[in-house]
């Protein structure tokens, strides 16, 4: 189960264009509204990833619209681990679980979790708020992911686990979120 304290939610390369053609595009925005509104009603540590933003453009303003106290960490490798500014931004949170989401899965999505189950953190990619352009590419990616380790659930269902129950004192805010 992951744990408020002890989680990092790392939004990853929802950019431009390309967000622009993922599979269920809609769906997609939609969760990862949910899930950035959640985290901070939370007060779950946001990282906010792009990829070589000067060419893949801005993150989608549907989000931006809710980190605007976050800076975006700008990245050229398709792991976030690979990113020294990551590295430092993770550490900082002092997380050993790490909630991911974004596009695309089959690249950037499945190499960051691969490298951090590698070091050591417990790894929850959220199905139903990443994509890829291709849906059997996301689909095979999402295996792949539970094949080495990863965790694997819903927006609406890692904001009740970090809750754990209705007396938690964001539990009205979530509520207002997911609906």
């Amino acid at each position: 189960m992951f744990e408020l304290g002890k989680t990092a939610f790392v939004l990853v390369d929802v950019q431009g264009k390309l967000a622009s053609v993922m599979h269920e595009r809609e769906a997609l925005y939609r969760n990862l509204e949910i899930l950035v509104r959640g985290m901070k009603a939370l007060d779950v540590p946001v990282i906010w990833m792009e990829q070589i933003p000067e060419k893949m453009g801005p993150t989608i303003p549907e989000l931006t619209t809710h980190l605007d106290d976050h800076t975006p960490i700008a990245k050229r490798c398709f792991s976030c681990c690979m990113s020294e500014e990551f590295q430092a931004a993770l550490k900082e949170t002092r997380a050993s679980q790490v909630i991911l989401a974004g596009i695309e899965t089959h690249v950037c999505i499945y190499q960051t979790a691969h490298d951090l189950l590698e070091f050591a953190f417990d790894v929850e990619v959220i199905g139903d708020a990443v994509s890829s352009r291709f849906a059997t590419n996301r689909d095979i990616a999402l295996q792949k992911l539970i094949d080495i380790g990863a965790g694997v659930t819903s927006a609406e269902g890692i904001l009740f686990e970090l809750m754990r129950t209705s007396e938690h004192p964001a539990f009205r805010d979530i509520l207002k979120i997911v609906k």
